[in-house]
């Protein structure tokens, strides 16, 4: 039996396969952002698909931290009795499931939470619009908002929960010096820029004990001048371990856009998969803990090979899962095609309009 359907445990979560269902954003939840039934039946959908591990969608722990209109949000305990529906109806499906905790910093719209921004550091060219640095005080209050956020998840029977520090939100921000251009002591080395992330771990373990899986999302590079470095990474990802992290899930790029932003276009053939697959067998030399590979990942030869060759641990998925739910067992089935996803980014586009996201390109074919 090919090792991508073994079962395996993270921190004593037990999962079916090494397949994961990496975070996006559904546009699905309640102005609100509390969870709603079309929500639900996304999540059971890739329980009973096959997915051995779902990641929610970026949750916001906070007000001023929510992303996009109609997100999953956890910054109040009248939240908890939908996500428990939740999670109660992916359990009965036979699914895990863990929560991501967000804060999207500098691209927050100030639209939607009537608040300024908050950035680690205010710099000259850095928005058009008024933003807020945050005082030492205020990084105290997050990491606090951060650690009450993994309770309500864990009172909400989540399996464990995964900190967003990627793609430029805001703990990723404090990782990247073209953000972070603070002077204290949470800016300059990146032992103290990844200070914050550690806090947060310490924080979240005090919050919900050593027993509850505590993942991260983290940059492996931000692939933008003066950005994050893969040398940087890793010392970060070697500081998160030795904290207690149960887990890493490798992604990259910023939100800023450019040709190496996180969700690339046009993965047509296998060369092109797992773009950040180097990147993560440095971070395989140095770090012991699980780690997950999310990118561009299309084709179960291509999954297989990584997981046999101990490149990765998980191999994780967003965008083809949209398309297919069950995309993992039809590979287990023996039908080894690959996924049908097209990587055209067109499935964010209903979510924008309050429709959630879905296969706008299967839609067409139908259609036709």
């Amino acid at each position: 039996m090919s090792r991508l359907f073994e079962s395996s445990e993270i921190n004593g979560m037990k999962l079916a396969n090494r397949f994961v269902r990496s975070a996006t954003w559904e546009g699905m939840a309640s102005p609100e952002g509390a969870v709603t039934p079309k929500l639900i039946d996304t999540m059971t959908d890739l329980a009973r698909g096959g997915v051995g591990l779902i990641i929610s969608g970026h949750t916001y722990i906070r007000r001023d931290g929510q992303a996009s209109p109609w997100q999953l949000g956890v910054y109040k305990d009248e939240l908890i009795p939908g996500l428990r529906e939740m999670t109660e109806a992916v359990h009965e499906a036979g699914g895990k499931i863990v929560m991501q905790l967000a804060h999207a910093g500098h691209f927050t719209p100030e639209k939607l939470s009537g608040q300024i921004p908050v950035v680690a550091s205010i710099y000259e060219g850095l928005s058009k619009t008024p933003r807020k640095e945050l005082t030492m005080q205020d990084i105290q209050d997050l990491v606090t908002a951060i650690a009450d956020a993994a309770q309500r998840a864990k009172s909400s029977g989540f399996d464990g929960v995964q900190i967003h520090a990627a793609h430029g939100y805001l703990l990723s921000q404090f990782l990247s010096p073209i953000f972070n251009r603070r002077v204290d002591g949470y800016g300059g080395s990146i032992e103290n820029r990844a200070r914050i992330h550690v806090e947060v771990v310490h924080a979240i373990r005090k919050a919900v004990g050593k027993e509850f899986p505590v993942l991260i999302k983290l940059n492996c590079q931000d692939f933008a001048e003066n950005g994050l470095s893969l040398e940087d990474s890793l010392i970060a990802g070697e500081l998160l371990t030795h904290a207690g992290l149960d887990a890493i899930e490798l992604s990259g790029g910023l939100l800023t856009g450019g040709k190496l932003s996180p969700s690339r276009p046009g993965i047509k053939s296998a060369d092109k998969e797992a773009y950040f697959r180097e990147e993560l067998r440095a971070f395989k030399k140095r770090i012991a803990i699980p780690l997950i590979l999310v990118g561009g990942n299309r084709s179960i030869e291509v999954s297989e090979q990584l997981v046999a060759d101990g490149t990765a641990d998980y191999i994780a998925m967003s965008r083809p899962l949209i398309r297919e739910p069950d995309l993992i067992s039809r590979w287990k089935s023996g039908d080894r095609r690959r996924a049908t996803c097209k990587s055209d980014n067109l499935c964010f586009g209903p979510g924008l309009e309050g429709r959630g996201i879905y296969c706008v390109t299967e839609e067409r074919e139908k259609t036709k």
